[in-house]
């Protein structure tokens, strides 16, 4: 079991939980992830390591409730554990010193991109953060993401706060500008991140980007995570979460995405009516 310290609500929906995990949270580097259930039966969810304490012996997680699994976390409180987290995964984001960094994030993928950027802020790249929300509320990590950042610019699709748009338009405003950067990092939904990549690709910038593909074990061996990369198939929990974004298959990973969408609605909207555990796990 994995006690959660702290909890505390980021937005509507958006929650953070300090857990206590002492051996991740000394492996973990910027760019791992963790598989967390909250039950013997539930769910393996991927979530993004966000922060780490290595003298508390705790991670920080993000979630967002999207689906049962995901609402059944947000219930938890300080004092309750997940059953259990496997980590730290993946392979962890290269940092190397850049001189121009922009780095993009949409909704909560500002904490997958928070110790992304500050690692490269430690290692001395100047870095520009573009995040954006569909509104102001729904903006979370500010502080945190200001004091890793040189500059911050915010972005929000009803124009509640900053840039009026999506951040791709703040992101081309800034080129327009003159602006002049030597690689970009984008984390966020799908069709943003393949958006992202479509202006810098236009400008020669390098972008790494973040997948979130479907994933059960998240060691290699299950496959579900596979990516088209350079026409080449990528698994994105071992390979990745890393990628070059302008070499990544978006169409095909979209449509990956939806396989399971009837059964998360059933499963969502079954736990919503509290009809407790579906079928399968009746059985």
């Amino acid at each position: 079991m994995f006690k959660i310290v702290q909890r505390s609500c980021l937005a509507p929906g958006v929650h953070r939980f300090e857990v206590e995990a002492p051996l991740v949270a000394g492996a973990a580097k910027a760019g791992n992830f963790v598989i967390v259930r909250t039950a013997e039966r539930g769910e393996r969810i991927p979530l993004t390591i966000a922060g780490a304490d290595r003298e508390r012996g705790t991670i920080t997680l993000v979630v967002q409730e999207v689906g049962k699994s995901t609402m059944e976390m947000g219930q938890l409180e300080a004092g309750d554990a997940f059953r259990d987290l496997l980590g730290p995964l993946g392979t962890p984001t290269r940092i190397e010193r850049v001189d121009n960094l922009v780095a993009v994030a949409g909704g909560i993928g500002v904490a997958p991109l928070l110790p992304v950027i500050r690692a490269h802020k430690e290692a001395g790249s100047r870095v520009t953060t573009i995040v954006g929300a569909r509104t102001k509320d729904l903006l979370i990590m500010c502080d945190e993401v200001e004091a890793a950042s040189h500059e911050v610019v915010y972005a929000t699709d009803d124009g509640s706060y900053g840039y009026h748009g999506f951040v791709t338009g703040a992101l081309q405003r800034l080129l327009e500008a003159g602006r002049k950067f030597d690689q970009a990092i984008a984390i966020g939904p799908v069709r943003m991140m393949q958006a992202v990549c479509k202006v810098t690709a236009k400008h020669d910038i390098p972008t790494i980007v973040s997948l979130n593909a479907v994933m059960v074990d998240g060691t290699g061996m299950c496959g579900c995570c596979r990516v088209t990369v350079d026409g080449e198939v990528k698994f994105s929990c071992v390979d990745g979460p890393d990628f070059d974004g302008h070499k990544v298959d978006f169409d095909e990973l979209c449509a990956r995405q939806a396989f399971f969408c009837d059964e998360e609605r059933v499963a969502k909207d079954r736990y919503q009516r509290g009809e407790g555990a579906c079928r399968c796990q009746e059985r």
